[in-house]
């Protein structure tokens, strides 16, 4: 029977992140214990403050290193670090678990506040009418996906699955709609 080899463990520890991956890349099981050491309490706190409840935080934080095992190759050391990665990573996901968990409201269920003023409903409105008329003038897909993540509330990912279109297209598409809608709501 052989033993561990514990130089591998040290090897792995003195890493950069960089090197981390390419051992994580090979199936060095030993590398994703290195990097969850490093970063889990990150994903989870990042989870954590998106989530406010502990057990999905902790789903979360199991989720992206599982990616992580699985497809290292997801993280594009020219787009920025590895830390920023897995914090935007953890963000977007915990964002997607409060949308499934989300409970639906029934409008008759809803009652105005005592304090209703009629200036700010006003303004909701003139904002609201704003916000359609920069809906409206958007190419039809840009519309489409916008309506679907923000008035559907579905993922990016599930935008893409519903209209056959790649990721990036749909976050691009999405990402360029809500920079018009905030120049028109300015």
């Amino acid at each position: 029977m052989s033993t561990p080899d514990r130089g591998a463990g040290t090897r792995l520890a003195t890493m950069d992140d960089a090197g981390l991956l390419a051992a994580l890349r090979n199936r060095e099981g030993g590398a994703l214990k290195v990097l969850y050491d490093k970063y889990s309490n990150l994903v989870y706190s990042v989870a954590l403050r998106t989530l406010g409840e502990t057990s999905a935080a902790e789903d979360v934080l199991q989720e992206i290193f599982l990616q992580l095992w699985s497809r290292p190759e997801m993280f594009d050391p020219n787009r920025g670090s590895l830390p920023a990665w897995l914090s935007v990573l953890t963000r977007n996901r915990a964002i997607d678990t409060r949308r499934k968990r989300r409970p639906e409201t029934d409008v008759e269920m809803l009652s105005l506040p005592s304090n209703f003023d009629l200036e700010d409903t006003a303004v909701r409105q003139a904002l609201a009418t704003k916000a359609r008329e920069c809906l409206s003038g958007m190419p039809p897909e840009q519309r489409r996906d916008v309506e679907m993540a923000f008035f559907e509330g579905l993922t990016h990912s599930e935008i893409a699955t519903k209209t056959s279109q790649p990721l990036g297209t749909v976050k691009t598409r999405i990402r360029t709609g809500l920079i018009a809608l905030r120049r028109a709501l300015a």
